[in-house]
């Protein structure tokens, strides 16, 4: 099977809403699989920048037989909205999260996030304490711990007008196959093929010159009162373990850090081994 079958079967499986974030109407791809009966509240997996859903694709599967599994692509990304003229921060991302919840009727979840997805987990938990369950962050924005260089020149004005489809494409690959611990081909094509237009070349500028820190710096962190469990690739140089350690110190609800032999990209890194320390929290 082709690289591009295996993530096509993932967009397959997809289904589409439309979600109104700052009075606009835009599409909302997301996986929606796993047990609906479950008496456990749905696991909901987030992904960041510059990845998709797809990202969980080694995990999230493992919880469909007991839980109801839910993974959106974040506005911008993946097989959502691409077209410009809107917000992709994470301030607007959460209002897709908060949005797509209402439509599937779901009040009550643990959440599972990376990157910048953490960065929207925390907001979304910080306002809505009531209604996560458990918090599981992995190499994950926080404070001013970004955006990190490589996206800081690829939000540089200019920059991607003078980039072409195949260097974008160029540098996201080169990007990812330098910080994989194992370089999986199936992953890199999965997460750059999103990208390979003019409307993804765009796409991923505006994602980018979206980052605000100030969107972490100011959550009302002794808000957040889900159990908390940190799973993290320990040779993260986008973002360092100390930062599961600072927020591991101020949560007030933590259940520690499980530091595995990967870099940012944990969850493609060590599939297996995230799924069983996520099941051990969850269980």
């Amino acid at each position: 099977m082709t690289n591009e079958l295996i993530y096509q079967e993932w967009s397959d499986t997809q289904e589409e809403t439309t979600i109104s974030v700052d009075t606009h109407e835009l599409t909302v791809s997301y996986y929606d699989e796993g047990n609906t009966n479950a008496s456990e509240n749905p696991l909901v997996f987030l992904h960041g920048i510059p990845t998709w859903s797809y990202l969980w694709r080694g995990v999230a599967p493992a919880f469909e037989d007991d839980r109801r599994v839910i993974a959106p692509d974040f506005v911008g990304y993946g097989n959502s909205a691409m077209h410009d003229g809107f917000d992709r921060s994470i301030r607007a991302q959460e209002q897709v999260l908060d949005g797509l919840l209402a439509q599937l009727e779901v009040d009550q979840i643990d959440l599972v996030a990376h990157d910048i997805g953490g960065g929207v987990a925390l907001r979304y938990a910080a306002h809505n304490p009531d209604a996560v369950g458990k918090l599981v962050l992995s190499n994950s924005i926080a404070y001013d711990s970004w955006p990190i260089q490589f996206i800081v020149d690829l939000g540089l004005p200019g920059t991607i007008n003078d980039m072409s489809v195949d260097d974008v494409d160029e540098q996201l690959t080169g990007m990812f196959q330098s910080t994989l611990i194992d370089p999986d081909d199936e992953f890199v094509e999965g997460m750059v093929s999103r990208f390979r237009s003019d409307k993804g070349r765009i796409s991923l500028s505006r994602n980018v010159i979206a980052t605000n820190t100030s969107h972490t710096t100011e959550i009302d962190y002794e808000a957040i009162t889900a159990e908390t469990y940190f799973i993290w690739g320990e040779n993260d140089e986008f973002q360092p373990i100390q930062f599961a350690e600072r927020l591991n110190d101020d949560l007030e609800n933590t259940a520690g850090i499980a530091r595995l032999d990967a870099n940012h990209w944990v969850p493609a890194d060590r599939p297996s081994q995230y799924a069983d320390h996520l099941s051990s929290f969850l269980d």
